[in-house]
């Protein structure tokens, strides 16, 4: 959470995304890859710096390379964290493809109140770990979404997988 206290915009969340993405690569990142790999020009980028640093989230000066602070570093993880919740749960539940899980986890993150994603990452967790969830439930699902209805007998889905 930046110093002011008030959450970030969706644009500031992608900077300090980007910013820990390429840091984590590269060690350090420059202004000219942040602005290639958000489609966005120098000056966009120089603002979201300026902006960035008042909030306390990088260590930015002109010309310079640009690092995250702790606190940047922690938004940056919650971002992705986030980020990570909700395409897991697109690929995995809603059988989504990889680029619409993408897209969708993108727009949800900066919206989605951290309780939702929170219980999100505690639904993915008790399927993997519930005899009645994990891969098969989930199979179960894809086929429910291609085909509109659920196997004719549910009870023999449920024995198939306590026999497990």
């Amino acid at each position: 959470m930046p110093k002011s206290g008030k959450r970030l915009s969706a644009s500031l969340e992608d900077y300090l995304e980007t910013i820990h993405h390429i840091v984590a690569e590269k060690q350090v990142a420059r202004a000219k890859e942040i602005a290639t790999r958000l489609k966005v020009s120098r000056s966009s980028v120089t603002e979201a710096f300026r902006s960035l640093s008042q909030k306390g989230l990088i260590n930015y000066a002109p010309y310079e390379v640009i690092t995250l602070t702790p606190a940047g570093e922690k938004a940056a993880r919650d971002v992705i964290q986030r980020h990570q919740a909700l395409k897991d749960f697109f690929l995995r539940v809603l059988a989504v493809d990889e680029e619409l899980a993408e897209e969708g986890a993108c727009q949800i993150e900066h919206t989605a109140p951290r309780e939702i994603i929170d219980r999100l990452s505690l639904l993915m967790n008790f399927v993997d770990e519930c005899p009645r969830g994990g891969a098969d439930w989930i199979k179960s699902f894809s086929r429910y979404c291609r085909g509109g209805k659920t196997p004719e007998k549910c009870q023999e889905c449920i024995t198939l997988c306590l026999d497990k």
